[in-house]
């Protein structure tokens, strides 16, 4: 009679010896309707940015139905403060989007929506945006995977397949990893003296990269251990080389 608990015991051991070294798990995958990619460009430099930085915030989004991304650029850092957030690459994704519309200038704040110009902060005309996007069938599917490793580390797995073929050869998949709740204290420039605060900033930009011959993206990414218990998250989307327009996007908070 007394030999079963022991039996039991050491298998119990046993299954925590042969258990996968991974602490957490999760995934998403995007649906059948559009989800549109709302894009803040924004600087700590810029004296009226903190309330385009605090209405960003303040969406708590839905992200089946809209994801926000901001991205710092930089072009103000020469004025007596330099963000720490902000990044030449942003500025130039943003003079990009600048020349898929025809204007010879870029400006913060500015929000983009889907690769188009959206003036303003607006909640009731984005939510209306919104609305018509869920309208849209989804041009690509899109999938996200993020492994926390017990060593810290986050094994980041992305795929995409375009809905359409002749969509295949112009998309440009781009895999950013943004972070909430980050509070700067400034003591120069045009925000001399406030505290600012900011979530859904773009840390890292990965990409272009382009879908195969066989309609096929998939690749993996380590993140660093540094990124254990930050407030993060990684976004997928597919943009069309010609014209600036986002065919899908999709995204994913990190789980702890």
């Amino acid at each position: 009679m007394r030999i079963i608990p022991k039996i039991a015991f050491a298998l119990s051991l046993i299954n925590l010896v042969m258990q996968p070294a991974i602490a957490a798990e999760c995934s998403a995958k995007s649906g059948t309707a559009t989800v549109p990619l709302l894009e803040l460009y924004t600087s700590e430099g810029c004296s009226s940015c903190p309330p385009a930085d605090k209405w960003l915030s303040d969406l708590k989004p839905d992200t089946k139905k809209i994801i926000p991304l901001a991205f710092h650029v930089d072009y103000w850092d020469y004025i007596g403060w330099k963000d720490k957030f902000s990044k030449a690459e942003y500025s130039d994704r943003q003079r990009k989007t600048a020349a898929f519309a025809g204007a010879g200038f870029v400006y913060t704040p500015q929000f983009v929506l889907n690769g188009r110009d959206f003036k303003g902060a607006d909640t009731s005309r984005l939510n209306q945006a919104v609305s018509a996007s869920q309208k849209l069938a989804s041009r690509a599917n899109l999938s996200l995977n993020a492994i926390m490793q017990v060593n810290g580390e986050i094994t980041l797995k992305a795929t995409a397949q375009a809905v359409n073929s002749a969509e295949i050869n112009n998309a440009d998949i781009f895999i950013a990893i943004y972070e909430n709740k980050l509070v700067s204290q400034v003591n120069a420039g045009e925000n001399n003296g406030r505290e600012l605060k900011h979530d859904y900033v773009v840390r890292d930009l990965l990409g272009a990269y382009q879908l195969s011959n066989k309609n096929e993206f998939a690749k993996s990414f380590t993140l660093k251990p540094e990124w254990k218990g930050r407030q993060a998250g990684a976004v997928i989307f597919i943009q069309d080389s010609k014209n600036g327009e986002i065919l899908q996007s999709l995204q994913l908070p990190f789980c702890s």
